[in-house]
């Protein structure tokens, strides 16, 4: 029997990510854990399972239903409120994945007689969040990366010709999830000040890492509390799952409104908001994990010749796809859990080994990769 034409598509299209070498499979954990993005080494914390299990308890082990439909406990609450007194808002609005909240709140804001504009290098949940807001009516704009003159210029010509109730909506990780690099807040927003744009960053990698008590890049570069739109996920540092939205109050109302994906989803199961209460604590409450994970992160950078940057996100760029993946299988059978990360996540040409750092790992462990690396670089 001759198979559908789609299924053909299909297997053509297999063959190509295969020869290229961009298959995918889904490899269970093995070796000493340098690609997740458990910073603070808190998703095994007991105390986390504890709260967890405290709060499925209390509250049962789901809501049962979005949040506008009772799925709204006493733990959602004073999650929210935690979080927007740490990031030094008015209000937070909690979301069931950092894709979720990003996809949604762009197109949410942004529509006919508005425009978004967005680094070139933003994580895929930006990207797809853009392409809703365009398909929705707005203009789309791609500025360089981390390039403010470029995006002064297309907001300046965009302007010239808006509608005066026009929003711009600048939208940029704060760290940048494949690079590791950051962006410069400040700068971003006098640009926004000046043009009268809206700023939203997206926290995930920044969120329990950086800043005096690790509320994020903006705490570290001096603007805590004055970003507009401060995006973050519970699932990262804080050791457990979800995400949220952290604006002023008629912002909040707006997105509880508007984003679609928060209307339409079953909230967040209260172990889960549980953990993440307890983990943002720890996160505050215990400074020594995040100077551990980052400084384990410089020492890499130091032993691999690269310049320091905000993030516990070491990439070793590699370039041919298939080069990437045979230095990462190579890394897992000598024990350390490294992966391959290829395009369309990262440009064409910039295949890499992307390395997270986080407090679980020991200073020897961290020394034997950095020796590992360095006798597997390519040329």
């Amino acid at each position: 029997m001759i198979p559908p034409p789609w299924r053909q598509r299909l297997q053509q299209q297999a063959e190509q990510r295969r020869t290229l070498g961009r298959d995918r499979a889904i490899l269970p954990p093995a070796g000493v854990d340098f690609c997740s993005n458990d910073y603070l080494g808190l998703r095994r914390d007991p105390r986390l399972a504890e709260a967890a299990a405290r709060a499925a308890r209390d509250h049962g082990s789901g809501t049962g239903g979005a949040r506008l439909l009772r799925g709204t406990t006493p733990l959602h609450d004073e999650l929210e409120a935690a979080v927007a007194a740490w990031k030094g808002t008015g209000a937070c609005l909690l979301f069931s994945t950092g894709f979720q909240a990003n996809a949604t709140l762009l197109p949410a804001l942004a529509g006919p007689g508005d425009a978004v504009f967005s680094d070139a290098l933003n994580h895929a949940s930006l990207v797809d969040g853009c392409r809703l807001a365009r398909a929705g009516g707005a203009h789309l704009g791609i500025y360089r990366h981390l390039d403010l003159a470029d995006l002064a210029e297309r907001l300046a010509a965009w302007r010239a010709s808006a509608p005066a109730e026009g929003l711009a909506l600048v939208a940029t990780d704060a760290v940048f999830s494949m690079d590791g690099d950051g962006a410069d807040l400040p700068a971003l927003l006098e640009l926004c000040e000046r043009h009268g744009a809206l700023l939203l960053i997206d926290e995930a990698h920044a969120t329990g890492l950086l800043g005096s008590d690790g509320a994020g890049l903006a705490q570290l570069q001096g603007v805590h509390g004055r970003v507009p739109l401060v995006m973050g996920t519970l699932g990262k540092a804080l050791g457990a799952f979800g995400a949220f939205v952290c604006c002023d109050a008629l912002l909040r109302e707006h997105l509880l409104n508007t984003a679609r994906g928060f209307i339409f989803s079953t909230a967040l199961p209260p172990p889960v908001v549980g953990a993440a209460l307890e983990g943002a604590r720890l996160a505050r409450a215990e400074p020594w994990r995040r100077e551990r994970a980052l400084a384990f992160a410089r020492g890499l950078r130091d032993a691999l010749g690269q310049p320091d940057l905000p993030s516990a996100i070491i990439p070793v760029p590699v370039g041919p796809d298939a080069e990437a993946v045979r230095l990462a299988s190579r890394l897992q059978t000598m024990g350390f859990d490294v992966r391959a990360v290829r395009p369309p996540t990262v440009p064409e040409g910039s295949a890499r080994l992307r390395i997270t750092t986080g407090a679980h790992l020991e200073e020897a462990q961290v020394q034997a990769l950095a020796k590992a690396l360095q006798g597997l670089r390519p040329a």
